[in-house]
């Protein structure tokens, strides 16, 4: 479906609900309707980064299908999330690629994995403890930096296209508190209530997809966290790796491995039971890959901390360190950018909320 074909299907439905408003009280998108009369392209693209797909509008609703009107809200607008997502994306034909094929995004993990094979063979200094006995610290500073850098300009500039489409202004700590908070408690994934959502049982309200992406979100936090702060060890402190179980980088890093390996097993598991229809079927299998290369990223560092020591580290490292450049570099084209997306979307909302 084109964007112009997913905006206008969009429309229609939006303006039913609108009329309707049977389901004001659920997540932040049902608000932000009943504030509008008229839907231009920047506001149902808003409506759609702002809806998390948690479903519950679609089992309450009384006109999906078979009635006439055919409502399926949380499909639309996740035709038209991913469509503006490509749109805004830097490299439009690779972020398509990337949404919409996981045999792409194993591509990119085989490619990624490959690199450092040969980082490894090619770069192995001649002294060194720790993973830096077989790629130096200057090695990876070389693969990696540019690897992150380059995807959060991508993202920047994928945000700065999204934020002008919306008719985003300027924001102020005001907004950011809000929408912060939101996104810390996954409020929208329960639909807004406690009770949980819809995604995975239907009728039936469960908080299963909520506590998975806390699991997933806080993982990934804690992971960054813990590489940061042996940055911070290694550059201000001269102290360098490996670090001992109790230093700060092995207290964030192994509770975030297992947080964000169980969250994304979990997530896994509940899109098999999902129904694809209430979605972007056309993306099912990038988003799915995309979860999978995420649950490499936090297996694999747990696998090579378990293997310190051993003859297992070589190979190992070369595993993990590939995952995580393939996840860095398809970060601003995979299922990863919504999180980027979703935020501005609560931003944007308190700013709306606040005039």
């Amino acid at each position: 479906m084109s964007l112009d074909a997913a905006l206008t299907e969009a429309r229609r439905q939006v303006e039913i609900c609108n009329a309707c408003r049977y389901c004001e009280g659920y997540c932040a998108v049902f608000p932000a309707i009943t504030r509008e009369r008229d839907f231009a392209d920047g506001d149902i693209t808003q409506l759609a980064s702002l809806c998390h797909n948690c479903r519950g509008c679609y089992c309450a609703c009384q006109y999906t299908e078979p009635h006439e009107f055919a409502l399926n809200l949380p499909a639309a607008l996740a035709e038209v999330r991913v469509e503006s997502w490509e749109r805004f994306a830097l490299g439009q034909p690779i972020a398509r690629l990337f949404q919409k094929s996981g045999v792409a995004l194993a591509a990119a993990l085989v490619v990624g994995i490959a690199i450092l094979f040969w980082a490894l063979a090619a770069f192995t200094p001649e002294s060194g403890e720790g993973f830096y006995a077989y790629l130096s610290h200057a090695a990876m500073v070389a693969i990696f930096a540019p690897a992150f850098l380059f995807p959060l300009a991508a993202i920047g500039v994928g945000l700065n296209r999204y934020w002008r489409a919306v008719g985003g202004t300027r924001i102020t700590l005001a907004h950011l508190k809000p929408a912060f908070t939101d996104a810390a408690n996954m409020k929208n994934l329960s639909g807004g209530a406690a009770k949980g959502c819809n995604f995975e049982k239907e009728d039936r309200y469960t908080n299963g997809r909520r506590h998975a992406h806390h699991a997933v979100m806080y993982g990934f936090l804690l992971c960054l966290a813990s590489t940061s702060s042996g940055t911070v060890l290694h550059y201000a402190f001269d102290m360098q790796a490996p670090y001992g179980f109790f230093s700060v980088p092995k207290l964030l890093g192994i509770p975030g491995g297992v947080l964000l390996t169980v969250g994304a097993v979990a997530l896994m598991w509940l899109k098999t039971k999902a129904d694809p229809e209430l979605g972007a079927p056309s993306v099912w299998g990038g988003e799915m890959a995309f979860v999978a290369l995420l649950g490499a990223t936090g297996a694999t560092g747990l696998a090579l901390y378990a293997a310190t020591g051993t003859a297992f580290l070589s190979p190992l490292l070369a595993l993990h360190l590939g995952t995580v450049l393939a996840f860095f570099l398809t970060t601003p084209y995979s299922k990863m950018v919504h999180g980027f997306y979703r935020l501005a979307a609560l931003i944007r909302d308190s700013q709306v909320q606040s005039r």
